[in-house]
């Protein structure tokens, strides 16, 4: 009888049992072909090189500007952090704040926070309350959007070719390092080996008791090594078989008779077999990020104001002047991110939701990998605020040429992250949950 440990997709909630991979091997769901986990190499120790010198470069992207513009013997330049100042001032604080949030303190906080968890396992020593500090770095990661700002200054430094000079700054160097790093990161960083090496130092340092207690305390017994008659046939999925799986830490952990929810006994994460009112939390988001599709797409993004009068320019607008200005590459990669990316991420949420809502049977595997493609490109929306927070930092001459930011940049901001949350929310567990009703 194999003793090998089982795990359950995250997706379709199948369980599985582990198999040993070779350096660089990925292990897929059968069923519906998501990775379940891959094979790191010395990930951790490659995930604390990259973050260490991400944090260098994080900090001189932060303390030097991003780009100038020269205009009759004048540069005005900018910081990534006076671009925002300079939103706030303006009076569009919401802007303000998620441009800080998805550049600066999410990025920063992802950092930091794996940092804390792995600086100590180096020297051999478990890092105090990595529960906390894991789930926050879960938090930050989908939020942090630097590659997004990248390909957002780039746009940004066509337009403003066409007004003046442009001086690339130090920082946008630096940016485009940390982006790379935070890959790095994001490609080395073993969830799994993290917890397992959190053990070995705990059980080095004598702290297996504590662990005990948590475990105690949380009703929730995690499971180690179990035999394939855990998951018998006709309880093929973590649900069936009464398992909690952590969609944080990834572990398994048998639930109390008659209960719903528990505590992740490793990492505190709330578990559920589903997550609770999926389909009305992603309707409530979508509802309010089709509202304001509209605004965002027919208010204006950027006031213009200069010597030859007053334009008034919407998304829409600012594509077509990319087109006609000769960079019809970047037209049409702004198209796609700000403008046909939030329309199709709500018609393809639309469409998971009611197909889930009416417990359709029709091509699961095709309707996960739907899942998997908004979740993807949700974030590459947010393209088109990093533009406009560059151009109002830097087109500011007074009588000359100045460039504010529109109310559809607000409204704008509001659609992606509302379909951020909207997808967040969505169990695409319940794309496979009428699979299994004729089982058993």
């Amino acid at each position: 009888m194999s003793r090998a440990p089982l795990i359950a997709c995250h997706e379709c909630d199948l369980l599985q049992h582990e198999t040993v991979l070779a350096d660089g091997g990925v292990a897929r769901c059968r069923r519906c072909n998501a990775e379940l986990y891959r094979s790191r190499p010395d990930g951790l120790n490659r995930a604390l090189a990259w973050t260490l010198a991400a944090i260098v470069l994080f900090a001189i992207a932060n303390a030097f500007p991003i780009v100038g513009l020269s205009v009759n013997g004048d540069l005005v330049q900018t910081t990534l952090f006076g671009a925002a100042r300079i939103l706030y001032r303006d009076g569009m604080w919401p802007l303000a704040g998620l441009v800080l949030a998805t550049t600066i303190v999410m990025p920063l906080l992802q950092m930091v926070t794996m940092t804390y968890l792995l600086l100590p396992l180096r020297f051999g020593r478990a890092p105090l309350h990595p529960e906390v500090m894991f789930r926050t770095l879960r938090l930050s990661e989908p939020w942090g959007m630097t590659e997004v700002l990248i390909l957002g200054l780039l746009v940004a430094l066509v337009k403003l070719a066409h007004i003046a000079g442009v001086v690339p700054g130090v920082a946008l160097w630096a940016f485009g390092a940390v982006m790379l790093a935070l890959a790095a990161v994001s490609s080395a960083f073993d969830p799994r080996e993290f917890w397992e090496q959190v053990s070995a130092a705990r059980r080095a340092s004598g702290a297996g008791a504590n662990q005990t207690h948590v475990n105690h305390e949380t009703h929730a017994a995690p499971i180690h090594a179990p035999a394939p008659a855990s998951a018998p046939a006709a309880a093929p999925t973590a649900a069936r078989a009464g398992l909690f799986v952590c969609h944080d830490c990834g572990l398994l952990s048998k639930a109390e008779p008659h209960a719903h929810e528990a505590t992740c006994p490793r990492c505190g994460a709330q578990l559920h077999f589903r997550k609770p009112d999926s389909i009305t939390r992603t309707w409530a988001y979508l509802i309010s990020a089709i509202v304001l599709y509209i605004p965002a797409n027919t208010l204006p993004m950027m006031d213009t104001s200069s010597l030859f009068g007053a334009q008034r320019d919407t998304i829409m607008s600012g594509v077509v002047y990319l087109w006609t200005s000769g960079s019809w590459p970047l037209a049409v990669v702004v198209f796609i991110a700000s403008i046909a990316v939030p329309m199709l991420k709500i018609m393809a949420l639309v469409f998971l939701v009611v197909t889930a809502q009416r417990r359709s049977l029709w091509l699961p595997v095709y309707r996960t990998r739907v899942y998997r493609v908004v979740e993807i490109v949700g974030r590459w929306s947010m393209l088109d605020i990093y533009v406009v927070t560059v151009l109002v930092a830097l087109v500011q001459f007074n009588a000359l040429a100045t460039i504010n930011a529109g109310p559809a940049a607000i409204a704008f901001g509001a659609v992606v992250v509302l379909t951020m949350f909207a997808a967040m929310s969505f169990d695409p567990r319940l794309i496979w949950d009428p699979t299994e009703r004729d089982d058993g």
